[in-house]
């Protein structure tokens, strides 16, 4: 088996730590609020300096991963002997992808003994950060890049994500979400609850009125997504844009529901959060078809 390298962007939302301890690549999106740019080079905002910006009423706007940042990013693994799997950003949500694919291109031009695969993990948040952690443990146990790659394209449509927000005015900003979506989720303690479907796009799912009902039915939702599904979840990640309290409840409610006591929680991150806003809680775990 040739040596290899999993790489990703900072949409998956894995901490930085474990990024480091398994020897994962990362490329930064950028983002920019009040007019100064953020991401990679250029410095970041932490979680709480972020939205305590967007609790102020500051709009954040994002940039997708260019070609050349990828390139760099990757480049020295390709001169040490590395081949490089690298799961991207969702297409249905960002020009990321197709930004990773125009440079992996180049590189195999530069590095024509090298292999550069890109994957379309129509994930986001922590649903991408879910899929790139399923394939550490595989990498880690020593699977071959191939079959890797062939196993995370298998398994992205049984991906699940779920999330609920206070509500959609971040996601119809970014054009995430139709202007009637956002206006029925600003009725009376309307919660809409969402899902990322089949193309890497976000839709919505159902609205229940306040925020417990909707967290009780992100683990409702989870319950019935995992029936009948050939694999047994052995852990679920949450990621949430600045409400830590909402988040250890529901992950408390889906401990004791399912018995599944492995989790990771995360914040999301501002190049995720500059749509959703505050106040967004994502589940992400294996389940039936989106």
């Amino acid at each position: 088996m040739g040596k290899y390298i999993i790489s990703t962007d900072s949409a998956c939302d894995l901490p930085k730590e474990y990024l480091e301890e398994h020897g994962v690549a990362e490329v930064s999106l950028f983002y920019n609020i009040d007019g100064v740019m953020y991401g990679g080079s250029e410095g970041e905002l932490s979680p709480a300096e972020f939205y305590d910006l967007l609790a102020q009423g500051k709009t954040a706007t994002t940039s997708a991963v260019s070609p050349e940042d990828l390139k760099n990013t990757l480049r020295p693994y390709l001169e040490q002997g590395y081949d490089v799997l690298h799961l991207a950003f969702s297409s249905g949500l960002s020009s990321t992808c197709q930004n990773s694919i125009l440079a992996a291109q180049y590189l195999e031009e530069e590095f024509p003994e090298r292999k550069v695969m890109v994957i379309d993990t129509k994930c986001a948040s922590l649903g991408q950060g879910f899929l790139v952690h399923k394939c550490v443990e595989l990498k880690e146990k020593g699977m071959d890049m191939d079959v890797l790659a062939k196993w995370a394209e298998d398994h992205i449509q049984n991906t699940i994500h779920l999330f609920t927000v206070d509500n959609l005015d971040s996601l119809y900003r970014g054009g995430r979400v139709s202007k009637a979506t956002a206006i029925v989720a600003g009725l009376a303690n309307i919660k809409p609850v969402l899902r990322v479907d089949e193309k890497g796009c976000l839709v919505g799912l159902k609205n229940v009125r306040g925020r417990k009902k909707s967290l009780v039915t992100l683990c409702d939702l989870m319950i019935e997504y995992m029936k009948g599904y050939s694999i047994t979840n052995d852990t679920f990640f949450i990621s949430h844009s600045d409400c830590q309290e909402d988040a250890q409840n529901l992950a408390a409610m889906i401990r004791d529901r399912t018995g599944i006591k492995s989790s990771l929680i995360s914040t999301i991150s501002p190049t995720i959060g500059a749509h959703t806003g505050r106040g967004c809680i994502a589940l992400f775990f294996f389940g039936k078809q989106r």
